[in-house]
């Protein structure tokens, strides 16, 4: 998918694990790893990218990597980056923690401040697939508002989640660290430079990738892409990058409606029928779209 590895044998997560067909979290690693190059060691949390990619005795990651609790990725990261400091060899070796949202947003949200905190060169990549999809599609604190899961049902008295995605981007952002930034498994050359600028910062860094679930959303397998980019082009998603605390980049967008997006996928289907909720999501988009003066036109 990324121009850094044109030849499949040597992508550095190789092919043959057990991801879902479409799985844009698959996708979105490959790019990631591939970016960050052989000299890399990953701290991967408890998910689904730690399920399907070393089903033992196997594994599909060509890089030094290490299997963290659902919790502490970045605190297992930030030991890895001690200790090559220590040793001198931090210069030549990229650290990367990674993880879902439910690792990084919700369980793991200490641990990642505290990363972040303390200043340790590391890159924490969260795939954010917007809800705990390798243990039953439950609700995580990434999952959008009125989105129905199966801890958020949808019935008579429910639209599914009553609360709104966390900012985990801006939480992020407010420890003050060297680079921060949204991604979206729909432009994988995206992925690839924003991966490639974190790691050329000292200090921690933090990329959040929207990777569309088939499985967890509903929708067949051919249309990750699709419902990635429309994701970001209604303004739900907003690709956005920052520096040392200050916003650098923001990807412009003729802003497309909502429902565009969310007739796609099974777990928004409800909302269709309701104009009260249409308009709640609206509203989300168009906040986006204002804070970040996405539209061009």
């Amino acid at each position: 998918m990324a121009g850094v590895v044109a030849d499949p044998k040597n992508h550095l997560m190789a092919s043959g694990h057990t991801a879902c067909a479409g799985c844009g979290q698959a996708i979105a690693s490959r790019i990631v790893v591939n970016a960050a190059g052989k000299n890399t060691i990953i701290s991967n949390a408890t998910g689904c990218l730690e399920v399907f990619t070393t089903k033992a005795p196997q594994t599909a990651w060509r890089v030094a990597w290490i299997h963290s609790l659902f919790e502490n990725a970045a605190a297992v990261a930030s030991g890895i980056e001690g200790a090559l400091r220590y040793l001198g060899k931090l210069d030549n070796i990229n650290v990367i923690a990674q993880g879902g949202d439910g690792g990084t947003a919700d369980i793991g949200m200490g641990s990642l401040s505290g990363m972040l905190e303390r200043g340790h060169d590391v890159l924490y990549v969260c795939y954010d697939n917007e809800a705990y999809m390798n243990t039953g599609i439950q609700r995580s604190g990434l999952t959008p508002l009125d989105c129905n899961t199966t801890t958020s049902p949808v019935g008579k008295r429910s639209y599914g989640n009553p609360r709104p995605k966390k900012p985990l981007l801006e939480i992020a952002v407010a420890h003050n660290i060297s680079y921060a930034a949204t991604a979206s498994v729909a432009w994988p050359a995206d992925i690839e430079k924003k991966v490639k600028k974190a790691l050329s910062y000292k200090g921690p860094k933090f990329i959040q990738i929207h990777v569309p679930c088939p499985l967890g959303w509903r929708f067949d397998s051919s249309l990750t892409l699709e419902v990635a980019k429309l994701a970001v082009e209604t303004g739900l998603y907003p690709l956005v990058e920052y520096e040392n605390g200050t916003l650098i980049g923001v990807r412009k967008i003729k802003p497309k409606p909502v429902e565009d997006y969310l007739k796609l996928q099974g777990r928004y289907r409800h909302l269709l029928k309701s104009p009260e909720a249409l308009e709640e999501v609206r509203k989300v988009a168009q906040a986006n779209i204002e804070r970040y003066n996405l539209s061009v036109g």
